[in-house]
């Protein structure tokens, strides 16, 4: 349908610098509920990091000293039973924070203003839709960034606190503190920012928006657990048959080395140490050992710098390709000072 957008008089035209003073009013209550959940996590991690993981520890101490012969002994199971369940909590909810964001820029930020004619309106007051989805990227991305990274860190250093200490303590390979331990959380959530810009421009709908946000970055989540193992060059062992794998960290593939040194797949027999009747198995397979190919503690860094680099071009692609969608779809879009122009909705 066309509808005539009148032009506002020149004493009613928006001052200099309307979108940041309009984004803080429309969206002033997710602003708030932001900065209260990062500050909640924040002090959950504090807490981690200093009284729960020495508590812990003390507690791992007493039982290594007096309870290792087997006899009877007490210490303090409550304090690592607490620390653990805080660490699952507190992780998962860092986990998650890619996904919120995801589903409330793909619901709020944009997908209901779409829907309900509200971004439509600021284009004809003074606000370009270009620079309407600039200001609507541009905060949040600070906000988000910063946030996110605080966390981050914030985890990083209580999980060093007791790595080591703490003989329950999550490893740093392990799949969600791999990624809120480092970088790659808060380039998962500028992904679900641009998904989510993406997703409300292309459906204009609140919940499909959402939807297809929390599905972008879901995909992306999946895709970089992927792809982190293969973006550094891996560590690969040999080992008898007799020894079994050897190598801890983050895992490549693992299997058996023939006499020509081919790798192949592992039957599931065992080391011949402990199952002699494997010797036969091994000989028909011509295998001399077991080969296992992984990605070591040092590799950390070079793995968290490069998927996180990979991350943020897809997030970057989304964003481009958000801005390209919103020219394309408001060519005909009066601005404040155009009279008499029609406007496609």
């Amino acid at each position: 349908m066309t509808a005539l957008a009148p032009s506002p008089p020149a004493s009613e035209a928006p001052a200099a610098g309307p979108g940041v003073r309009w984004l803080f009013r429309l969206h002033r209550p997710a602003l708030y509920a932001w900065i209260g959940l990062v500050a909640v996590l924040a002090l959950v991690l504090i807490w981690l990091w200093g009284p729960l993981t020495d508590s812990a520890a003390a507690a791992w101490r007493q039982y290594r000293s007096e309870c290792a012969d087997g006899d009877p002994c007490t210490y303090d199971q409550n304090a690592i039973v607490r620390y653990k369940s805080v660490y699952m909590y507190a992780t998962g909810a860092l986990t998650g924070l890619p996904f919120l964001v995801a589903a409330w820029a793909g619901a709020s930020l944009f997908g209901r203003e779409l829907e309900h004619g509200t971004a439509q309106l600021t284009w004809t007051q003074g606000l370009s839709p270009t620079r309407w989805l600039a200001a609507k990227l541009a905060l949040p991305t600070v906000l988000v960034g910063a946030g996110t990274g605080l966390l981050v860190t914030l985890h990083r250093l209580m999980w060093s606190a007791g790595d080591g200490r703490i003989d329950t303590a999550k490893s740093w390979s392990e799949n969600l503190t791999l990624h809120t331990n480092g970088p790659t959380t808060v380039a998962f959530a500028l992904t679900g920012l641009a998904a989510g810009a993406l997703a409300g421009l292309l459906l204009r709908r609140t919940l499909p928006a959402l939807t297809l946000a929390l599905g972008f970055v879901a995909a992306m989540r999946f895709l970089a657990d992927l792809a982190m193992p293969h973006l550094w060059p891996a560590v690969t062992r040999v080992t008898g048959l007799a020894e079994g794998y050897r190598g801890s960290g983050l895992s490549v593939d693992s299997g058996l080395v023939t006499s020509t040194g081919a790798h192949i797949a592992d039957p599931g027999c065992g080391p011949t140490a402990f199952l002699p009747a494997c010797e036969t198995v091994y000989a028909d397979l011509h295998a001399t050992g077991f080969y296992t190919t992984y990605h070591p503690e040092s590799h950390y860094w070079p793995l968290q710098l490069t998927t996180t680099a990979l991350v943020l071009a897809v997030a970057a692609a989304l964003a481009a390709a958000a801005f390209v969608l919103l020219r394309r779809s408001t060519a005909t879009v009066p601005r404040a000072g155009d009279t008499g122009k029609e406007t496609t909705a």
